[in-house]
This record gives structure tokens, C-alpha cells and sequence, in this order.
């Protein structure tokens, strides 16, 4: 085979169960179970990229030999995190033969990222094999193969999962949890592998928070976990996970004080359904922990937990905790000891650090010292969301949401709208102290600027207040050209999207003609426009949020029933795990020519991410699902709980060129009232948005009473006359399809 690219740095390797001879480039080697394995790995490789198509294996075995074949890939070349995916092949000859793999038949792997392949489960016997090679449909075409193109089946959806979670055949240690999210953790009760982890509730609660209702509180790739009781457990499964013989145990890094109390324990189960499971339990003592108030690395080997059966590992459970405890990442390691498993460092985005010259305003308008506790300076309202994030006390407004994003204060310019692009060429400037890690937003209100016509506020824009602070986190000078909206129809200034537990306190929110002679002024970084409705005249767009599985065939068959198009926002976690089955709702959807778009990886309050590496991630995360499980891009982006600042807004500018941040006009409430005694208010609601003029909705399938009643809401869109369509033909997107 010509332009193979597996000619380079290839590193073949087999198990203890193969003792093999090579001679004339051919492998000779005898099988005694179905233990045995050889992996070739090499640099990572772009396969599909560059026009390769399948492997191809010149193999001799028993007629009715089989094997498993493997390809080990990562969503990047550049990532240290492999994930193996698994085909079968049944041999039809004792002859030598080529056989030819599609690659398509990894089903889920990236085919741009592969750095091994394996050969594994070998029919006990005699083998051979040859020259293995990567083809581009050419090579096909004129190798010679034709006579030998078999048909493969994949294996089971059962066995596909079972095999998905082997190790690497060489044994590199397996991530199960590395932390690296709150909300899949405690919002979508995922571990790294996308199968179920939860605590049950069980453990101490917490309140305010939107992404996790118990005190199982991820920071940094930590977990920390506080019990309400020696009750209190947590847990996470393995999906059945064939260990023997390849990996010795799990580890994991723990803090705790002395004399904490964990009952750490292990289950099997044989048929892999979780229903007939095996239990085998020890202390903490029984391992020979000794905590000590810092944090070391401890080992859970298999061997200690007798009658355990490693060839179907199950579920990791930890229970009789009597205070709080802190875990690192948890990992499986190779052979009798392992070591911390490293996670690899996920750099922070470098934003710009580029200035522009100063301008000089015309006007001097004090908006607000403070002085009084019903309104501003100027006479108009301010407040914020939620009167314990805010208080006002000689003359000072001290601000701790306490990391909630969706908190904001907000100090009025006018009762209804004012123009300033009179004096737009002052600065908004805030005199400070405390933290600086939130927005500031300038909201624009409707064309009639009435607050009566949904939506109101119209648009806003946000900057990140941080970048516009001087060194001595002291003062704010934002050029009032750097909030991009229509500044003729200004409504007032709001400071939101708080993602420390930092406080803030300020004494003076004011609009001034010029900046200190030493303070440098930044350049505006582009930011996705924020959307709240359709700009098509007599355009109505139903956009559909994540929920219930169990409920989406409902929702299809009712949009279809309706013969609308729609658009459905989703959480790339929940596609990549099969046993929802959003993939093949989704593929139907598209095909059925609804959009689809991006709504996060794992669903947490975007602006409220501690870092832009974790915004990154999360974008970053979606995208890829959606690439690799959809085999489509998108340009929208709706934020999880409608949360909005201007990092979440910049990062998917920046990774998402021509983005759009989608809000709403119509909502249904139906977290509100879906599970209430009066889940009809979600009719209300809608109903009231549409007559205020909204033509935007947000809802999601998460309940049976929501579901229920899309007819309805369908039925009432229809009823303004206006035609309902998908959010990108509503926005007039040249690139959505003609109506």
C-alpha cells in the first residue's frame, strides 16, 4: 500500500497470553483464551481528514475464528484523554486473506484523532498475521481487494458499551471521575464517562444554587462532600467493566481529617443490568487508610474485596462518612500500585490586551451616591433581584451574590427610555472596591419604548468589568461606545453576571467626560449579539430546550402533526450518551428539516464558571458532541437558565464567529408551574407573552405537563396569524434554509 500513514514510529505490543515468532514480516502465535491482544500504536493520526477510508489486515486463522478490532481516538490530538471504540470480525477461510475494515464501523470514534489500534479477543488457536495498513478509496480500488470486501457486523449495543469502557490493550490508567464540572456531576448525575454518579440527595443540602441541590460541591478537579448524616453516600458506575487481568485497582487522592469514618465499597454483577449485583464492602481501616488532614493518594485494590467479580464491575460506592471529606480525580490503574492520575492543564484564553486613544464627552451626569435606598441620583428606579445579594449603607452599595450569575442591580437612566447618544463619547464610570469579577450592561428597550410589548429590555450589551478597572481596583472608565446597542433608546445600566463570592462595594455610578491621563483604555472585544426576538416581519419561532428523553418522541410527533419547523437547543453530554437515544431524535429531526443548535455541554450557568478555560470547555465540548454525533455545526447558542454576562458572550464570539446568543420573548414558565397544582399557568403564561407581542419562546421538555399542552401553544401561535418557522429563518439568516 502507497501513502500509508502508519509508516512512521509505530509501537507494536502484545499481552503475557501471546508468545508469538515473527519471521518474514508475519506474526505466528497460538491462543489459549480470549485474553490475548496486540496493539500497534504511532503519532496521532488524521485519518478521515486525509482521505483514509479503512484498515486493512492481512490475517490467517481458523474458519470459524473471531476477534475483536479496536480503535483508540481523543477529541484532539493535543489531548492526553483516549476513548476506545470496537468492531467484531468473524474470519470465513483458513486461507491467508486481507480483510478490509471500514472505518466507519467504529461507530462514534474521531477519525482525525487516532493514536493506536488494537487486536484483541482471539478465538483460542493458531494465527497469523501480516502487513496492516490504512487505504484511501483508491487503494481499493486498485489493490487487488475486492475479492476479499467483506460485510462486518458491529457488535451489539450491549457489548458495544461494555467494550467502549476496556482500557487501552497496553493498560494506561482510565479516568472515571476527574471533577472537571459541577453541573455534570450534580445537575446531569454524569462522571467522566457518562454513566450515572449521584449522592441521591443524600447528602447535606444547599440552597441558591441552580446546579446542584446538595452540598457534593465540585472546585478545580475536587470534590468536596459534606453528609447530613452516617446515611449520606455518593456514588458512581462503571458500566459493567471488564478489569481482569488488566487493570489492579482504583485510586483516587483523599483529604480528610483524623479519625473521618468511609466505608468505601465495590459491586459486580454478571448479567451487567444492575439488578442481581454482588456487594462487597470495607473501612476505610480495612485498606489501611490513615487520614491525616492532608492530601495523599489511596489505592482500592480488587484483590482486598474477595468474591468480587472483576470481569463485570458495576458501581464505586462510598457511605458512613461522619464529616467532610475531599476526593481528587479517581482513576483505574495497571498492575499493584498506581500513581495520582494527571489531568492535563487546560490553558487560559488569552484575551487582548490592546488599548485605544482616549475621547472626551460633553456632559457631567451623576447617576447614582447612593444616598437614598428607593432611587437613584437621577430620581429613577434601581434595586436588584434579590434584596439579601444587595445592601445599601452609608452612601455604599455592597454586593455578594455569592457566585450566582443571575444575580444583577440595575440603576435607571429614564422611567422609560432616554437617548445619550448625545454625550456617547463620555465614559460610564463606577468608583470601587472588592472584587471586579462581573458585568456591566447598558440595556436598550423595544422601538416604542414600551414596556408594555414584549421584549422589554429590547437587547443589552455587556463588558467585563475587570478589563476596565484600573490597577489599584479602585475605578471603572467604560467608554459608553463599547456597549453596542442603540444608545437613543437607553433604559439604564445593570451590574451582573458575579461569578466569585467575592463582595463588591460602590460608592458612585456616574457618566464623565474623559479618563484619568494614566488610565488606558481597552479595545472593545466582539461579543455575540443577544437576541430576545425574531426580526422577519409576521415571523414566530418555537425553540425548544432539553429534557426528558422519555418525552421527545411526544414532541416529535406533535411539531410534526402541527407541520411546523422548530428549533431545538441540546446539551452535548446527554447526546453522547447512547442510552438516551437524543442522537437518533435529533438525526430525525434534522432530516425532517428542523434546526439544531448548541445549549452547552453539561448544562451549568455559563457566566458563573470560575475561568474562560471553563467557558472554553464547555463550548468547546458542545460543539465537538454535536459534530461527532450530529455531523453538523451551528452558529446559535442558547445559554442554560438564560444566564448572561460578557465572558460566556465574548469566548463564543471568539470560538463561534458570527454567533448568535439566544434569549426569548415567550416563556412558559414551565419550571415554575409544571409540577405545581396549577400547571395550566404554563398556558398563561404563554398565551400573555404571545398578546405583549413575543414571538420567541423558551420551553423544554422536562415535563409530562409541558408536553401536554406544546398543542396548545402551537395552536395559539397560529392563532396571531403569524407563520411559524425555525429561529434562524425568523432571524433572516442568509444561510437558513428558504422558507
Amino acid at each position: 500500500m502507497s501513502s500509508n500513514p502508519e509508516n512512521d514510529a509505530r509501537e507494536n505490543c502484545t499481552n503475557s497470553n501471546i508468545n508469538g515468532v515473527l519471521a518474514n514480516g508475519r506474526l505466528y502465535f497460538t491462543t489459549v483464551d480470549t485474553g490475548s491482544y496486540i496493539s500497534t500504536r504511532f503519532p496521532c493520526k488524521k485519518l478521515k481528514g486525509n482521505g483514509y477510508v479503512a484498515l486493512i489486515l492481512s490475517l490467517k486463522g481458523s474458519a470459524d475464528a473471531s476477534l475483536t478490532i479496536g480503535l483508540q481516538t481523543s477529541s484532539s490530538c493535543s489531548s492526553a484523554l483516549h476513548s476506545s471504540y470496537y468492531t467484531s470480525l468473524n474470519l470465513t477461510t483458513e486461507e491467508t486473506t486481507k480483510y478490509v475494515i471500514p472505518l466507519n464501523f467504529f461507530k462514534g470514534a474521531n477519525l482525525d484523532s487516532v493514536h493506536s489500534f488494537v487486536l484483541k479477543d482471539f478465538t483460542p488457536g493458531h494465527w497469523e498475521i501480516g502487513e496492516n495498513s490504512f487505504a484511501r478509496e483508491s487503494d481499493l480500488e486498485t489493490g487487488g481487494l475486492s475479492s476479499n470486501l467483506l460485510t462486518l457486523q458491529s457488535t451489539s449495543a450491549v457489548a458495544q458499551s461494555i467494550l467502549s469502557r476496556d482500557v487501552a490493550v497496553d493498560c494506561s490508567p482510565h479516568l472515571i471521575e476527574d471533577f472537571v464540572s459541577q453541573s455534570r456531576l450534580t445537575f446531569l448525575f454524569y462522571n467522566s464517562d457518562l454513566l450515572p454518579s449521584s449522592d441521591d440527595g443524600t447528602m447535606k443540602p444547599v440552597y441558591g444554587r441552580v446546579d446542584t441541590q446538595t452540598s457534593v460541591l465540585v472546585s478545580n478537579n475536587y470534590v468536596t462532600m459534606t453528609p447530613t448524616n452516617k446515611d449520606s453516600y455518593w456514588y458512581t458506575q462503571l458500566g459493567c467493566l471488564k478489569a481482569t487481568n488488566k487493570w489492579g485497582g482504583i485510586g483516587l487522592t483523599i483529604k480528610a481529617d483524623p479519625g473521618t469514618t468511609l466505608r468505601v465499597e465495590l459491586e459486580s454483577d454478571a448479567s451487567c443490568s444492575n439488578t442481581n449485583s454482588k456487594k462487597v464492602t470495607l473501612m476505610a481501616t480495612d485498606l489501611g487508610w490513615n487520614f491525616d488532614g492532608s492530601e495523599k493518594y489511596y489505592q482500592i485494590p480488587f484483590s482486598k474485596f474477595p468474591g468480587l467479580d472483576t470481569n463485570h464491575l458495576v458501581n464505586l460506592f462510598f457511605s458512613g462518612l461522619d464529616r467532610s471529606i475531599t476526593f481528587g480525580p479517581i482513576a483505574l490503574y495497571c498492575g499493584e500500585t498506581g500513581t495520582a492520575y494527571k489531568l492535563p492543564i487546560l490553558p487560559e484564553p488569552a484575551e487582548s490586551s490592546s488599548t485605544i486613544p482616549p475621547s472626551v464627552g460633553t456632559s457631567y451626569i451623576l447617576i447614582d451616591n447612593f444616598s437614598s435606598q428607593e432611587s437613584n441620583s437621577l430620581g429613577f428606579y434601581h434595586g436588584g433581584d434579590d434584596e439579601a445579594s444587595f445592601k445599601i449603607i452609608n452612601s455604599r452599595l455592597t454586593i455578594n451574590t455569592k457566585g450566582n450569575a443571575d444575580q444583577s442591580w440595575y440603576t435607571q437612566v429614564a422611567n422609560g427610555c432616554t437617548d445619550l447618544t448625545p454625550i456617547q463619547n463620555g465614559y460610564l464610570h463606577l468608583s470601587f472596591s472588592g472584587s471586579n469579577s462581573f458585568s456591566i450592561s447598558l440595556q436598550q428597550h423595544n422601538p416604542t419604548c414600551n414596556d408594555k410589548i414584549q421584549p422589554s429590555p429590547f437587547t443589552w450589551d455587556s463588558v467585563e468589568a475587570s478589563r476596565y478597572s484600573n490597577s489599584m481596583k479602585t475605578e471603572i472608565y467604560v467608554p459608553l461606545t463599547h456597549f453596542a446597542i442603540d444608545r437613543s433608546k437607553s433604559i439604564g445600566f445593570a451590574l451582573k453576571g458575579f461569578y466569585t463570592s467575592n463582595p463588591t462595594t460602590i460608592s458612585k455610578i456616574e457618566i464623565v467626560k474623559n479618563v484619568p491621563q494614566d488610565f488606558l483604555v481597552p479595545s472593545k472585544l466582539p461579543i455575540a449579539p443577544l437576541i430576545f426576538s425574531c426580526t422577519r416581519p409576521n415571523s414566530f419561532a418555537f425553540a425548544i430546550d432539553d429534557g426528558e428523553p422519555r418525552f421527545a418522541q411526544r414532541v416529535v410527533s406533535t411539531v410534526a402533526k402541527a407541520d411546523i419547523k422548530v428549533t431545538f437547543f441540546t446539551v452535548g453530554a446527554a447526546l453522547r450518551d447512547s442510552s438516551t437515544n437524543l442522537t437518533g431524535v435529533y438525526k430525525g429531526m434534522l432530516n425532517a428539516g428542523h434546526q439544531v443548535a448548541y445549549h452547552s455541554y453539561t448544562h451549568p450557568p455559563m457566566e458563573g464558571l470560575p475561568s474562560l478555560s471553563d467557558i472554553d470547555w464547555e463550548l468547546n465540548q458542545d460543539i465537538q458532541a454535536v459534530k461527532e454525533t450530529l455531523g453538523i455545526t451551528s452558529t446559535y447558542f442558547r445559554p442554560p437558565f438564560g444566564t448572561e454576562g460578557a465572558r460566556i458572550r465574548q469566548r463564543l464570539q471568539s470560538l463561534v464567529p458570527g454567533s448568535k446568543f439566544v434569549m426569548w420573548s415567550v416563556d412558559v414558565q414551565d419550571y415554575l408551574w409544571a409540577n405545581s397544582p396549577t400547571p395550566e399557568k404554563q398556558i398563561t403564561n404563554f398565551q400573555s407573552d404571545v398578546a405583549k407581542g413575543g414571538n420567541l419562546v423558551v420551553m423544554h421538555y422536562l415535563y409530562d405537563s409541558t408536553v401536554s399542552y406544546l398543542p396548545r401553544f402551537i395552536e395559539i401561535a397560529k392563532a396571531t396569524g403569524k407563520q411559524l418557522m425555525r429561529v434562524d429563518q425568523c432571524l433572516e439568516d442568509p444561510n437558513a434554509p428558504p422558507l
